[in-house]
Order: structure tokens, then sequence, then C-alpha cells
């Protein structure tokens, strides 16, 4: 079994604030490059977060290519604790039930509510020690609430064998540039 961790920006750190922003076609892109990647390289399952942003549309774009990938893989989604969207928009609310309803697994790491940042750190624990790879769509250079991952993957890959690729906005860039040149043709 293999198993990947995608994860990185939320929405508002890209900027985005709604579902027609231009910058979504571009990052889904680069998602489903990714993913598709993944999956033909053997990746079992896809494991990612509920936050809205990078967590939200990795799971959006996987699903969409279980069309292409029927029996390949399978989606789980993790929440750090329960409730994790207690707080959220009626809307966003509405956003997660449904990457929820569309993925394989879906639970908690702790199944109280947010109390303590240790289950911060308890989550970031078991997503490593159940995944052996990770994408990350985050620029260091740009730091936003993906930093204590990025940090903790960075740190355990060079201590064990968990490949770790970084998509960063110089990636990004060079994406939406060939997007542009696409539109051209």
């Amino acid at each position: 079994m293999k198993r990947l961790w995608i994860t990185g920006y939320r929405s508002y750190e890209l900027g985005i604030f709604n579902d027609k922003d231009p910058k979504l076609k571009v990052i889904n892109q680069v998602i489903k490059q990714n993913l598709i990647q993944a999956i033909e390289s053997g990746v079992d399952w896809i494991i990612t977060g509920p936050q809205l942003g990078i967590e939200q549309l990795s799971v959006q774009q996987a699903v969409k290519l279980k069309q292409k990938y029927p029996n390949e893989f399978k989606v789980a989604v993790m929440s750090p604790f329960k409730n994790v969207q207690k707080r959220w928009n009626q809307n966003n609310k509405l956003k997660l039930s449904k990457i929820i309803q569309n993925a394989d697994f879906a639970d908690s790491v702790s199944h109280k509510e947010y109390n303590s940042p240790s289950q911060l750190i308890n989550y970031q624990r078991f997503m490593l020690s159940h995944t052996d790879e990770a994408i990350m769509i985050y620029d260091p250079d740009h730091e936003g609430k993906s930093k204590y991952d990025y940090h903790r993957i960075k740190t355990y890959s060079e201590q064990r064998d968990y490949p770790f690729k970084i998509i960063d906005f110089d990636d990004l860039q060079e994406a939406a540039n060939e997007y542009e040149e696409n539109l051209k043709k």
C-alpha cells in the first residue's frame, strides 16, 4: 500500500474568496497533474485534511479522477479534531459536508473538539505515520498556517525515507504561464 498526504495553503492565503476565482483553474490543474502522477506511480490512498483551500481542492480533483481510475485509489479526509468546521459559515460547512460525502473514508484523529495545540501536533504525527510521501502546495518564502506542516514534514523526510514534494509560487506561476499559452493556441 502506498499512501499520499497532500496539503498546503488555505484559500484565503492564496487570495481566493469565491469559487469563480481564475486562480482556481491553474491550482486545480496543478493538483490534478500531481495526483495523476501519484496514482500512476502506485498510490492507493490520497489522504488530506478538511481545510478550505488545497486540501478540499485535492479531494475534488481526486473524486473527478476516479472516473478515469475507478479502482486504483481511495480518498480519505482526516480532521485534526471533532467539529473542525464548528465556527465556519454555513456555505463552508456545506462544502465540507460534500467533500466528506465524496470521500471513501473520513474521521477525526481526536474525537474531542479543539482544546489544545497538542491535537494539531498529534494530527501531524498521525498523518506522517499513516502516509508514505507528501505533496505540499506551499512556498517557504511566503509562510501561512501550513508552515507547521511544512517544517514537520521537512524534518520527518530528512530523517526517514519519506519523499516530499513542494510546489511553490514559482511552480504555480509556471503552470499559469503554460495555461495562458494553451489558451492562445
